[in-house]
C-alpha cells in the first residue's frame, strides 16, 4: 500500500466501529492489514497518514493512539526501539503463554499452534506460571527443541497464590503450592499478618517477578496450618485459580428463580411424569442429570428415553449464573468435596433429578434397531418425575442376582431395569462390533477416618451398571452430535483425533518387539488399535501393551469442527448429558433449543469463531480440574505414606525415564520414583523409541509393567514426591528376556537429560525450587 492509494482504504468492519463510537477510527483488522502490506514497522504518524486520521484531529488521533497501545498490550502488536509497531509473525516473535516446570525451566505454549518453545531457568525468572508473553527464538538446545527468551510479558495472570509460610532468618517467604511456580515469593515484615511458620497463606502479589527481582508479596490472608485437614484441597483450589465464591449479584439473581417447578414453566413440554424413569448413580452423588427408560419395539429393536435436567432453562445467556458457570468451566470433584459449576439451589435441587418429586428435562428419545444402530432420535423439552433413586451396586445386584430382595422392593422399575440391561447387552456386542476402544485402568477411592486422614485407598470396580449408564449415554451423545450437524449450527463437539505421526512411530517401534503390528499405516482407526488389543489378551505383557497404546493418543477437547472421536470410533460425537456440571453440555442444549426456535443461523447468539474461544476455554477448565484434583490426591497419598517410611512394598513399573523408574505400590496404589542411581552399579540409559530403562553393561531392562520390591526412603510433602529404594526385581529372566520395551515417560519427567533433586539456592528476592469421579461416558 502507498500514499498514491489511500483514497482506496474501505475498513471491512468500518460499520461496527461505526456501532461501537461516535467518531469511529480504523479496525485492529485494518490496522493488521496496513502494516502487513507495507511489509515493515510503522510509526504512528505514518500509520495515520495512510489511515487517513488527521494528527490535527486531536480525539481521532488519541483514539488511534490508544488502539495501538492497546494492541501492543493484547499482543497483537509489537513496539520496536525506534517507537515503530509491527507484527509478530513478521518479527519472528511467538504470543503464548508460559507452561512452568516444578524444576524451574518452562516453555512458551503458542495461542495460534505450533511446538512450544522452551524457556531456561533464567529466562522464567521473569515470569510465573500461566503469564501471557511474547517471546523469540534464539536457538536450539541440545536436545533439538527450539529455546526462547521472553521479549515483552503482556499480561500477569498470578495476583495472589497460596502456599507455605517460611522463614530464614529474619527474612520470609512464601512457597506457592502450584509446583509450577518455582519461584517462592518475598515477604517484607510488614506484609506478614501476624502469620506464623509452617502456616498456609494467601498471598498478594505486590511485585511481579523481573530480570532483576524476584516477586514481592503480602499476606492478606492466614487459611491454617499446613497439615490442617482439607488444607490441601483449599491449596489445591487456589493454586489451579478455581472459582469458589458466588457474587452478591449472582445470590440475587438465584432469590427470584422460585425453589419448584411451577405451573408456567409446564407450558410447551411433554408430561413424562408417569414414565417409569429411575436415574442410576453412584451411593455419594448427590446431583442427578440424566434419567433412563427402555422398551421393547415390536419390530424387535428398542425405545431409549434419556432425560438431562434442562439447565438451560433456568441458566439464561449473559446473566450472572451463566458468566460465573463460564469461568468454572465444569464442577471439581475432590475427595468428600465438590466445587459446583453451579450453586446448590440448582445443581443439587431444581436442576438434580431428584426421586418422586417434578423436574424440568431435555430428552433424546431414541429408536435403536435390534442390532443396536440408532434409527431416528426425537428430542423434546418435558416435565418428569423420577420413580426411583437407584445405585449401581443396587440395579448390579438385580440383574446378576435373580433371587436378590431389591427385585422384589423395586418391583415397579424391575422391568425397565431388566429391559436397560438387555439393551445394554446388545450395545455392547455392537460396540465391539464398531471397534470403540476400553483399557482397563484402575480407578481408586480414597476412604477416610473420623480425623480425616486416609484410612485406606481401595480400588473401584466397574461393573455392568456404570456400564450400563455409559451405553446410554454414549448414545445419547451421538445422538445429539448428530442433530446438531444435520441443523448446521455452530456447537462444540467432543473431538478425539487420531494420534500423531511421531507417537505412531514410537509405538510400531514397541509393537515389534513382540512381534505385532499395527495396521492403518498413518491414519490407523480404532478397529487396528482394538486388533492389537485383541492379539494381547490374556498375554502376561497385555497391560504394558494396553498402556503405551494409551499414550500414543492425543487428549480430547471441545472444539466446533466435528472431527470425530478416535477412541470411541465415533463420527459424530458431543457432550449433551451433563449441563449440571459441564458448560459444553449447557451450550449444546442452548443450540438444540434454537433449533427448536427455527429461527435463522445467523442469529444464534454463538458464531464459529466464539465457539472456538468457548471450546478452548472449556478444554482448560477441564484440564485445570484434573490437575486440581490430582494435586490433592497426590498430597493426601504422600501424607499416608510418610508414616510408613522404611516399610518394603511390591510394586509395578508405571512409567521410565532418563532419571528413573516411577512405580505404584500395589496395595496402596501409591506413586514414587525409583531413582536411576538405586539401579545399581552400571551405566543405565533410556531408549525413547522402546521407553526403557537398559543397563549397559548387565543388559538389564526395566520396562513399564514390570513388578519390583522398593522400601520407602523418603516423602516430601512439599513437592508432592515418595522416594523409593530399589530392593530386587520380581521379574524372572525368561520374561524379561521376552522383549526390550519399557512404557511411556511421564509427560513432564522427561524434559531434561538429568532430573535429579537439587538443592534450593537461597538468594535475596530470588529464591527459586529446584477423588471423587462422576463422569457416565468415558471418552
Amino acid at each position: 500500500m502507498t500514499t498514491e492509494t489511500q483514497t482506496d482504504l474501505i475498513d471491512p468492519h468500518a460499520e461496527r466501529e461505526a456501532e461501537k463510537y461516535d467518531n469511529p477510527i480504523p479496525s485492529r483488522e485494518l490496522i493488521s492489514q496496513t502494516l502487513e502490506e507495507e511489509s515493515k514497522p510503522l510509526r504512528i504518524f505514518e500509520i495515520a497518514r495512510i489511515l487517513q486520521v488527521d494528527e490535527d484531529d486531536e480525539e481521532r488521533f488519541e483514539a488511534l493512539n490508544r488502539r495501538l497501545k492497546a494492541m501492543v498490550r493484547d499482543g497483537q502488536l509489537i513496539r520496536n526501539r525506534r517507537g515503530a509497531f509491527g507484527l509478530l509473525k513478521k518479527m519472528d516473535l511467538i504470543r503464548g503463554r508460559v507452561l512452568g516446570h516444578p524444576d524451574g525451566f518452562g516453555f512458551v505454549v503458542p495461542e495460534e499452534g505450533g511446538k512450544d518453545l522452551f524457556l531456561s531457568e533464567k529466562e522464567m525468572h521473569k515470569v510465573l506460571h500461566g503469564d501471557r508473553v511474547i517471546a523469540s527464538i534464539v536457538g536450539e538446545d541440545r536436545r533439538g527443541r527450539h529455546e526462547g527468551a521472553i521479549i515483552e510479558v503482556i499480561e500477569h495472570c498470578t495476583d495472589e497464590l497460596l502456599g507455605r509460610l517460611t522463614f530464614e532468618g529474619t527474612l520470609a517467604w512464601v512457597r506457592p503450592d502450584n509446583n509450577r511456580i518455582a519461584q517462592d515469593i518475598f515477604i517484607p515484615q510488614d506484609g506478614l499478618k501476624d502469620a506464623k511458620e509452617n502456616q498456609i497463606v494467601l498471598t498478594k502479589i505486590l511485585h511481579q517477578p523481573s530480570a532483576r527481582s524476584g516477586p514481592i508479596g503480602k499476606i492478606v490472608e492466614v487459611l491454617g496450618d499446613f497439615m490442617d485437614p482439607g488444607m490441601e484441597i483449599d491449596s489445591a483450589i487456589h493454586a489451579h485459580n478455581i472459582p469458589n465464591t458466588w457474587s452478591d449479584e449472582l445470590q440475587a439473581e438465584l432469590a427470584q428463580i422460585p425453589d419448584e417447578v411451577t405451573e408456567a414453566d409446564l407450558d410447551g413440554r411433554k408430561d413424562l411424569r408417569t414414565l417409569q424413569l429411575v436415574t442410576i448413580d453412584g451411593a455419594d452423588t448427590k446431583d442427578f442429570d440424566d434419567a433412563v427408560y427402555a422398551k421393547r419395539r415390536k419390530n424387535g429393536g428398542w425405545k431409549l428415553v434419556v432425560a438431562i435436567a434442562d439447565v438451560s432453562h433456568y441458566v439464561k445467556p449473559g446473566t450472572e449464573l451463566d458468566k460465573e458457570a463460564y469461568k468454572r468451566g465444569n464442577s471439581v470433584y475432590f475427595p468428600q468435596r465438590v466445587v459446583p459449576m453451579l450453586p446448590s439451589k440448582l445443581s443439587d435441587g431444581l436442576c438434580s433429578l431428584n426421586p418422586h418429586v417434578d423436574r424440568l428435562c431435555m430428552v433424546a428419545d431414541m429408536a435403536i434397531d435390534a442390532s443396536g444402530k440408532l434409527e431416528r432420535t426425537q428430542f423434546y423439552q418435558a416435565v418428569m418425575n423420577s420413580k426411583a433413586r437407584l445405585t449401581y451396586s443396587q440395579v448390579h445386584e438385580m440383574i446378576v442376582d435373580h433371587q436378590s430382595p431389591l427385585r422384589e422392593e423395586f418391583a415397579e422399575q424391575l422391568e425397565n431395569v431388566d429391559t436397560l440391561f438387555e439393551l445394554f447387552k446388545v450395545l455392547q456386542s455392537a460396540r465391539e462390533e464398531r471397534g470403540a476402544l476400553e483399557f482397563d485402568t484402575t480407578e481408586t477411592r480414597i476412604v477416610f477416618d473420623d480425623e480425616r486422614k486416609i484410612e485406606e485407598i481401595v480400588p473401584v470396580v466397574r461393573n455392568d451398571a456404570h456400564k450400563l449408564i455409559e451405553e446410554c449415554m454414549l448414545m445419547a451423545n451421538v445422538a445429539t452430535a448428530r442433530f446438531l450437524k444435520w441443523h448446521k449450527i455452530p456447537t462444540l463437539y467432543r473431538v478425539h483425533e487420531s494420534p500423531m505421526a511421531d507417537r505412531l512411530q514410537n509405538l510400531r517401534t514397541f509393537l515389534a518387539d513382540f512381534n505385532l503390528q499395527l495396521a492403518g499405516g498413518d491414519t490407523p482407526t480404532a478397529h487396528d488399535y482394538a486388533d492389537v488389543s485383541r492379539q494381547v489378551a490374556g498375554k502376561p505383557y497385555e497391560h504394558l501393551v494396553q498402556t503405551v497404546m494409551l499414550r500414543s493418543m492425543n487428549q480430547a477437547v471441545y472444539h466446533p469442527d466435528n472431527k470425530g472421536h478416535f477412541g470411541l470410533n465415533y463420527e459424530n460425537y458431543t457432550h449433551f448429558t451433563s449441563p449440571i456440571r459441564r458448560y459444553p453440555d449447557l451450550l449444546v442444549h442452548r443450540a438444540i433449543r434454537y433449533v427448536w426456535g427455527k429461527q435463522p443461523i445467523e442469529n444464534f447468539n454463538y458464531d464459529e469463531a466464539k465457539m472456538v474461544e468457548l471450546g478452548q476455554h472449556c478444554s482448560d477448565t477441564e484440564r485445570r480440574a484434573d490437575e486440581a484434583t490430582r494435586d490433592a490426591v497426590t498430597f493426601l497419598k504422600c501424607e499416608f505414606l510418610s508414616h510408613r517410611l522404611g516399610e518394603e512394598y511390591e510394586a509395578v513399573i508405571t512409567a521410565a525415564t532418563n532419571f528413573g523408574l516411577f512405580v505404584e505400590i500395589d496395595p496402596l496404589y501409591v506413586e514414587g520414583l525409583v531413582h536411576i542411581t538405586e539401579l545399581g552399579d552400571d551405566y543405565f540409559h533410556y531408549d525413547n523409541a522402546r521407553h526403557c530403562l537398559k543397563g549397559e553393561r548387565s543388559g538389564k531392562v526395566y520396562r513399564l509393567g514390570d513388578r519390583i520390591k522398593v522400601q520407602v526412603a523418603q516423602v516430601n510433602l512439599d513437592d508432592r514426591k515418595v522416594d523409593l529404594r530399589f530392593i530386587e526385581s520380581l521379574v524372572s529372566d525368561d520374561f524379561s528376556a521376552e522383549s526390550d520395551v519399557a512404557s511411556d515417560a511421564h509427560d513432564d519427567s522427561n524434559d531434561e537429560d538429568d532430573n535429579k533433586r537439587k538443592p534450593r539456592k537461597k538468594r535475596f528476592y530470588r529464591k527459586k525450587r529446584s477423588g471423587r469421579a462422576k463422569p457416565k461416558a468415558k471418552d
